[in-house]
C-alpha cells in the first residue's frame, strides 16, 4: 500500500467515489493508484488497456494492492463489443446470436463462461448486457447488440444473462435504460429522440428491464436519450422522472444507477461532463462512467471538483452525493473476492462460445449452386464501424476460410465503387461476399447487385442484422461479426 487516506474530507471522498474514470496503459498510471487512497472507488478499463489475460490480472492485481474493494468495470458484451479480444475478435457470438437460438439455458451458460474469464482476470462488473429492444431496423449503435426486436424474447435472455454473469461473481450492468433500440441517431454523436407513447414504452422499452431488476441485475446504465413521454425537457441520464421516479419507484430498482459515457455528445454537447455530471447525481444516478474518450486525471479533477462545488452551492444535495457513494460502496463489498459468499465454481466450458456461434447460423439456398470446395475470393464490404463497436477489432470470415480452403484471397471495400473494384480483383474467382447491416447501406447493396449479376454462384454472408431479403448461393446468416461467428460462417459455406 503506497497510498494515504490522510487529508482528504468526506466531500470529496465521495465525490470521488461516485466517478468511474479511465486511463491510458496496460499499468495503473501513478495518479489512479494515488487517488484510490482518496476515495476513487472504480475504475473503467477499455481495449487500450488490454494485451492478454495475463497481463490484465496483473493490472487489476496492482489495483487491488491500493483498495482491495476496488469496482474494475469493462465494455465487455461479447460479439461486435468486445475489450478482452479487442485485437482478435470475440470468442462469445454477442446477444442478436443468442437471441436467434432463443435458448435461454444456453445464454446463461455463455454469460456464465463469459464472467467466469472476466473474473479470472480480476473484473468484476460488466457494462452489460443491452437490453434494448432493437424495434427501429435502421438502429445505428444497437442492431446486433440486441437480443432482437420481440420485447418478451429480449427480456427472458436480458434476464438469462444477468443470472449467468452475476454466477461468476461479476456484476451485471444492464443497459441502456428505458431502452435505446427505437432510435435512429447514435448518442454518441447526438441527442436521439424515442417519440413512442406511455403505453409502448411501458410494453416494449421497460419490459427487459422490468426481467433484469426482478433477476436482480446490481447495476443499470442510463441511457443518453430524449424521451418525451416519460421527461419532454432532460434525457434519461438527467432526469429525475426516469431515474428516480421510474426506474427507483414504479420499477422498485435498488441498486447502482450509472450513467452512459458522460463525454458522448448527446450530454457533452448541451451540458458539458461537468454540469452534466451534476445534473445527472442530482436525477438518481449514482455512478459517473467518464473515460472512453476523456482519460486522464485532469477529467478526474474537473469532475470532483463539479461535485463538490455543486453541493458547496446547494445545486446539488449533499445527502444525494452521500447516499450516492455508499451505493457505489455497497456494490464495491457486494464484487470484493473477500467481501461475500461466493457463487458455486462456475464449470469452464471453453468451447461454448463456438458451440452457440454455429447454433445461431440460418443458411438459405435461394437457388442451386455447386458446393464450394475450391479457393475462393473473399470479398468484405466494410461499413463505417460505430464508437461502440470500434474500429481495431477484426471480423469477417476471410481468415478461416484461407484455412479451409487454401489459395483462396481477400480484399475489404467500401463506398459507391466497391462492387466494381471487388469483382475485378476477384478476377473469374468464385466470390463470398461479407456484408454488415446490408440495409442500411445503399452502397453495399448496389455492390452485392453487381456481383450477383456477374456471378450467380456468388455466396452472401451477412454479418449484422439480416433484414434485407437473402439473395446468394447460399446466404449465410450469423446475427453478429464475434470472431466465433465467423469461423461458423466459413463452416457453413464450405457445407454447402
Amino acid at each position: 500500500m503506497t497510498t494515504s487516506t490522510t487529508g482528504t474530507d468526506t466531500l470529496t471522498r465521495d465525490a470521488l467515489t461516485v466517478l468511474q474514470p479511465g486511463f491510458t496503459g496496460t499499468t495503473a498510471p501513478d495518479w489512479v493508484l494515488r487517488r484510490l487512497g482518496e476515495g476513487l472507488a472504480s475504475v473503467g478499463l477499455f481495449g487500450r488497456n488490454v494485451a492478454s489475460p495475463g497481463q490484465l490480472a496483473a493490472l487489476t492485481g496492482q489495483l487491488r494492492a491500493e483498495r482491495p474493494d476496488v469496482l474494475v468495470a469493462v465494455d465487455e458484451e461479447g460479439g461486435d463489443v468486445t475489450r478482452l479480444e479487442v485485437r482478435t475478435g470475440s470468442s462469445f457470438p454477442g446477444n442478436h446470436a443468442l437471441g436467434t437460438v432463443d435458448d435461454t439455458d444456453l445464454t446463461r451458460a455463455v454469460a456464465a463462461e463469459l464472467g467466469r474469464r472476466l473474473a479470472d482476470c480480476g473484473v468484476n462488473l460488466n457494462w452489460a448486457p443491452s437490453a434494448d429492444v432493437n424495434s427501429d431496423p435502421a438502429n445505428p449503435v444497437i442492431g446486433v447488440r440486441s437480443f432482437g426486436a420481440d420485447p418478451g424474447l429480449v427480456a427472458r435472455h436480458t434476464a438469462a444473462y444477468v443470472a449467468g454473469l452475476q454466477s461468476a461473481g461479476v456484476a451485471a450492468c444492464t443497459k441502456h435504460f428505458p431502452g435505446h433500440g427505437d432510435t435512429a441517431v447514435d448518442s454518441h454523436l447526438a441527442l436521439p429522440r424515442i417519440d413512442a407513447d406511455a403505453a409502448v414504452l411501458t410494453a416494449r422499452e421497460l419490459a427487459p428491464f422490468r426481467a433484469a431488476v426482478a433477476t436482480g441485475s446490481r447495476a443499470v446504465m442510463s441511457a443518453h436519450i430524449l424521451v418525451p413521454a416519460l421527461d419532454p425537457d432532460r434525457p434519461a441520464t438527467l432526469s429525475r422522472r426516469i431515474l428516480t421516479e421510474l426506474l427507483r419507484g414504479e420499477l422498485g430498482y435498488d441498486g447502482l444507477i450509472v450513467t452512459d459515457g458522460m463525454e458522448m455528445r448527446a450530454i457533452a454537447g448541451s451540458y458539458g461532463i461537468e454540469h452534466g455530471s451534476v445534473l445527472a447525481l442530482a436525477a438518481g444516478a449514482d455512478a459517473i462512467c467518464v473515460g472512453g474518450g476523456l482519460a486522464g486525471e485532469e477529467t478526474v479533477r474537473r469532475l470532483c471538483d463539479a461535485l463538490v462545488g455543486a453541493v458547496r452551492s446547494g445545486e446539488l444535495p449533499e445527502e444525494r452525493l452521500a447516499d450516492a457513494a455508499e451505493r457505489v460502496r455497497a456494490l464495491a463489498r457486494w464484487a470484493a473476492p473477500a467481501g461475500r459468499s461466493r457463487a458455486p465454481a462456475v464449470a469452464p466450458d471453453p468451447r461454448i462460445g463456438l458451440a452457440a456461434a454455429r447454433r445461431a447460423v440460418t443458411v438459405t439456398r435461394t437457388g442451386p449452386a455447386a458446393p464450394v470446395t475450391a479457393p475462393v475470393y473473399v470479398a468484405t464490404f466494410s461499413p463505417e464501424a460505430n464508437i461502440a463497436v470500434g474500429d481495431e477489432t477484426p471480423w469477417g470470415v476471410g481468415a478461416e476460410l484461407e484455412r479451409l480452403l487454401p489459395g483462396t484471397t481477400t480484399g475489404s471495400f467500401s463506398g459507391p465503387d466497391a462492387g466494381a473494384r471487388a469483382l475485378e480483383a476477384a478476377a473469374g474467382r468464385r466470390v463470398v461476399a461479407v456484408v454488415r447491416d446490408e440495409h442500411r447501406h445503399p452502397w453495399m447493396r448496389t455492390a452485392l447487385d453487381l456481383l450477383l449479376a456477374a456471378g450467380p454462384d456468388t455466396v452472401v454472408v451477412e454479418m449484422g442484422v439480416p433484414q434485407s431479403a437473402p439473395r446468394g448461393a447460399p446466404h449465410v446468416a450469423t446475427h453478429g461479426a464475434a470472431r466465433v461467428c465467423g469461423t461458423a460462417a466459413a463452416e457453413a459455406v464450405v457445407a454447402g
